[in-house]
């Protein structure tokens, strides 16, 4: 609560003026506290005379921070299968118990997962814990939620992940609640602080505009959901050991308040750059709708898919399915050609795990080429049309091919 002084206050309305909520008000020469403060410290700051003071409810923590051990992920597993991002956090997850010198566990959720804990431990888990129960065949929020909360009461891990997907967002905001800890959604990056195990959780702020690392230092476990294709998995190793848990929980922790009446799968959309291993991605620097005409040449001659940036994409020159970036779609090709890019922070944290990246851009001081594999500093209506007339020059011709 925000705690103001009134035989030090002078009301000279500093805060008043500096709060961009309305919620502090000079009555008879001292401030007024409203309830729709929202404990943001501006006030705090600015008062000369220190009569401001935001007084935080401390959360009593179950146990002392050092009784949580261990790096958790929490195994997605959806339309009979387990979802990609599962083993991308294995790779992330491998890395920080190595680091920390602890286990790397998995949490499997569903109904009839014969062998896929196997296939968690051929990727990095060295434990999985699996609940196999017909009341978990569809995702709720609630039995989801509970059943892994009991699981992180009892073995208490330190740092627990999810997929930032539609099921990881939907729950697990939930979950960091009940166990009332801290929550970072939508992360690019992960890392060990050395001297005390902090978890650095490094995701886009401000509309993508900058890069913020959060951390949760007081509480346990420290949650954080992961964007699926910025962490690169490990290889498939079926000769790596490890432990299945069969978990059987609580009946009552699997009631649920929603009742799924038909689970109906969505037919494929044709638009999928997820899965491309090449796109050619237009931006701004196409100038216009037309300009997307030499992007697609290229994309057809290569074997790829067309993608674009946002700006591109609000500027109505191409449909939203093909945009990369924060608020599109994150991809991970083999291949990315940016190309009139310049590669602004929400655009890079979609692209900037692809294996080869290819920038072109008349601006040789465009953030683009702060992570591109090869820049090419030019006028792309003059690049693109040399490139589309090599690869043509490559092709073979019909008769080669008959």
């Amino acid at each position: 609560m925000l705690r103001i002084d009134s035989e030090l206050c002078i009301g000279c309305g500093l805060c008043e003026s500096t709060c961009t909520f309305g919620a502090i008000v000079i009555q008879d020469g001292v401030a007024k506290v409203g309830d729709n403060c929202t404990l943001c410290g501006s006030c705090v700051e600015v008062c000369e005379v220190g009569a401001l003071a935001i007084e935080r409810e401390q959360k009593t923590l179950s146990a002392d921070l050092a009784d949580w051990s261990g790096i958790w992920v929490f195994a997605e597993y959806r339309n009979d299968r387990l979802a990609p991002v599962a083993f991308e956090l294995l790779g992330a997850g491998r890395r920080l118990a190595d680091q920390r010198g602890v286990e790397l566990a998995a949490v499997l959720l569903g109904s009839g997962m014969n062998g896929q804990a196997d296939e968690l431990i051929a990727h990095g888990a060295d434990r999985v814990f699996q609940v196999d129960d017909p009341a978990l065949v569809h995702f709720t929020d609630d039995a989801y939620a509970n059943v892994l909360e009991d699981l992180i009461r009892e073995h208490k891990p330190e740092v627990v992940l999810a997929g930032a997907t539609a099921i990881g967002r939907s729950f697990i905001p939930r979950l960091a609640t009940m166990l009332a800890t801290g929550l970072t959604a939508d992360c690019t990056a992960l890392a060990i602080r050395e001297e005390d195990g902090t978890l650095l959780q490094t995701r886009p702020a401000f509309g993508g505009n900058i890069m913020a690392t959060i951390e949760c230092p007081g509480t346990r476990p420290q949650m954080a959901t992961v964007r699926p294709l910025v962490m690169i998995p490990l290889e498939r190793d079926t000769s790596r050991k490890g432990e299945v848990v069969t978990v059987t929980p609580d009946p009552a922790r699997l009631q649920s308040r929603v009742r799924v009446l038909r689970s109906v799968r969505e037919e494929t959309e044709q638009i999928n750059i997820n899965e491309a291993e090449v796109l050619v991605a237009g931006g701004r620097g196409l100038e216009s709708e037309k300009g997307f005409a030499l992007v697609r040449e290229m994309a057809q001659l290569l074997g790829g898919t067309v993608a674009a940036s946002r700006a591109a994409v609000d500027s109505g020159w191409i449909p939203y399915p093909y945009q990369v970036g924060q608020t599109g779609k994150t991809v991970c090709p083999k291949i990315y050609f940016a190309c009139g890019i310049s590669g602004a922070v929400q655009h890079l944290v979609g692209m900037q795990s692809s294996d080869t990246i290819i920038a072109i851009n008349r601006d040789a001081n465009a953030p683009i080429f702060d992570v591109a594999t090869y820049g090419i500093v030019g006028d792309l209506f003059e690049v693109l049309p040399k490139i589309i007339s090599h690869l043509k020059d490559k092709r073979p011709s019909r008769e080669g091919r008959a």
